[in-house]
Parts: C-alpha cells; structure tokens; sequence
C-alpha cells in the first residue's frame, strides 16, 4: 500500500510531497484512522532512560516535523518519543529551494534545508496544545544571522523557551546548513557553549521543580580524536546524552549518482556505517552514557544492529520517507528483542 503512494508522491517536488504526506496523517488523524497507517505494537516495551520513561526505543528524528505542527498524527503511528525542531530564536526562512534532493537507488535524501522554522514561539505553543502521549524531544539552534561568538545567547534562548513544554531538549551543533555551526563541536567553543546551557538548565529545573535533561546531536564526519575530544567534553559538563548522528557531508558512496554533487547532509541508508562507527565508539568511551543512535536505519536489523553497537534507543527519518509507517513496528520489534540499555 505505501509503495503504492510512495511511487505517486515521488513523482512530486520532494518539498511539496512532505507537505500533502503530513497534511494528508494530519487529516488521517481527525478522522481516528491513525491506527490503519502504522503499527502501533508497543508491549512491554517502555526504557527508563534520562529519568524518562520512554513508551519504546524508537522515536522519529527532529527535521521532518521542525514546527510540531503535524505531533499528535505522527505520534499516533507508534513512535515511543518524537524530536521537533530544530528551532531557533526567531521564524527564518532557510535556503533557498531547491534545497531537497532524493537519491531513490540507495534511499538516501540530500538536504540543506538551513533550520527553516517559524520560531521557537510557535513550537512551544504547538507542543502545549499537543496530546501526544509519549516523550517530546525539542532540538534547539542558532539563527543564520547570529555570529557563531554570539550562538550561546540563541541556544539559551530557546532552552528557557522550550524548558516548560519539553520532556529533554536536544542542542543541534552538527548541522552542515548552518555555516559555522560544526565549528561549535570542538574545544573551548564546545565547552563553554555547555558549560552555559548547563548552568541554566540546573537552574531552570530547579525554579520549575521539573528535571529536563539536555542531549547533544553530534556530526558523523570526525576522526577518532574528534570524537574523544566532544566525549570528553560531554562528559566534563555532566550532559544527560548524545545522538549520534547527525547527517554527513560525505559523497563517498553516492558519488557519480544523479543530485550526488549537490551542497547538503546526506541521510539514508550510505549513512549507516559511519554512523553506526559513531555510536559504537561513543559507548566505548562513554560506558554509561545514554546514546540515541539514528543514521541510516531502514530494518528492525538496522535498528537492531545500532542498539548492538551502544545506542539505547534509536531515531528514524530517511527510512520512515522510502519504507513508511510499517518501519516503526519493524524497529519496535526488534529493538525491544534486542534489550540493550546501557543507562
């Protein structure tokens, strides 16, 4: 049946079959017709994890729903936690279109998008009116126009912003649309970025008497000691998790296929096995850290395959678009045989 409705909308500009895909769950979702799109199997499923309780380790990743707009239809199609955002201070429009590319042959998806959002105001508003029962992850980061020296001052922003709303608020510094942003992933900018956001998330929970925990979404494309290095860091200011990863700059195994030389993050299954190199590094050097592990995964054995090398939970995006609402029941299923929680 999706195949079926995947071949038609392919047939449209990749923006425009997002819109008439969310618009048309939203209406599905009116009309109690949620449970006839997705599999929403999720006994005894539930991972405490971050002081949550996440309904099952599967959650869709933040990019496909950057407003909470459409949270309630996507949260009804079985998904144990849904990632908004990312957002920013203030609405901006992104790059300019084209800005989404679809690779079919190895079901991948080309995006620079550039944080595209109606501002932090309308998401929060959008995420209190929600009745979508299972964790809501808020992805926060910088406007275009805000200095990389002053990026601090959005995140901190959106962190008060969305503090009431969000069941765990996720700092985006691993998007490659934004420049300069990558650059907030290393050294002293990293440290001082989460030495800050943690000072006011403490102080927050406390005047609000309600723990939010604060993970980092980190880029695929870092060497060994890169990757030390943010570890370190993470650990050194307390931080309640890491996901990994963010999409690649990386052509290495579409190069020479149609919209292949396009500027953008790479999504989809070719991300996989760096991602994946990611999180199974991550957990060796953060044995107890929690670790969502998102890239590439398009099977309960990808989603499998990721729990096996450190992740505790795990995200879906390029997948969920080329395999459907089927995917989440698939991954449901074979994440919760895997049981692996680390923390």
């Amino acid at each position: 049946m999706y195949a079926l409705v995947r071949s038609l909308l392919f047939r449209l500009e990749p923006e425009t079959a997002h819109r008439l895909t969310l618009t048309a769950l939203d209406t599905a979702h009116r009309a109690r017709l949620s449970g006839l799109l997705g599999d929403t199997y999720v006994a005894s499923s539930a991972v405490d994890l971050m002081g949550l309780t996440f309904p099952n380790r599967v959650g869709l990743a933040a990019g496909l729903d950057k407003n909470a707009d459409h949270l309630d239809a996507l949260g009804a199609l079985g998904f144990g936690f849904v990632e908004v955002g990312t957002v920013t201070p203030k609405p901006q429009q992104g790059n300019p279109r084209p800005r989404l590319f679809r690779l079919a042959g190895p079901q991948a998806i080309i995006n620079r998008m550039g944080f595209n959002n109606a501002g932090v105001d309308h998401l929060v508003a959008n995420v209190r009116r929600s009745r979508y029962n299972g964790v809501i992850g808020v992805n926060i980061g910088k406007n275009l126009t805000t200095p990389v020296e002053r990026a601090v001052d959005d995140y901190v922003t959106c962190l008060r912003k969305a503090h009431g709303t969000a069941h765990y608020i996720t700092v985006n510094i691993s998007s490659p649309n934004t420049p300069g942003l990558r650059n907030l992933q290393f050294g002293d900018h990293l440290d001082s970025l989460l030495s800050a956001l943690k000072d006011e998330v403490t102080r927050l929970d406390a005047e609000h008497g309600r723990r939010v925990p604060l993970a980092v979404k980190i880029a695929p494309d870092m060497t060994l000691d890169e990757i030390a290095l943010v570890a370190s860091t993470l650990q050194a200011n307390d931080i309640d998790g890491v996901i990994a990863t963010n999409t690649t700059v990386s052509r290495e195994h579409v190069a020479g296929m149609p919209h292949a030389h396009e500027a953008g993050g790479l999504s989809g299954a070719p991300l996989f096995a760096s991602s994946t190199a990611v999180v199974r590094e991550l957990r060796r050097l953060l044995p107890t850290m929690p670790i969502i592990g998102t890239g590439g995964i398009d099977s309960g054995v990808r989603a499998s395959e990721k729990c096996q090398a450190g992740a505790d939970l795990v995200q879906i995006y390029t997948g969920f678009i080329y395999r459907g609402p089927e995917l989440i029941g698939e991954c449901v299923r074979a994440t919760q045989a895997d049981g692996s929680t680390h923390r």
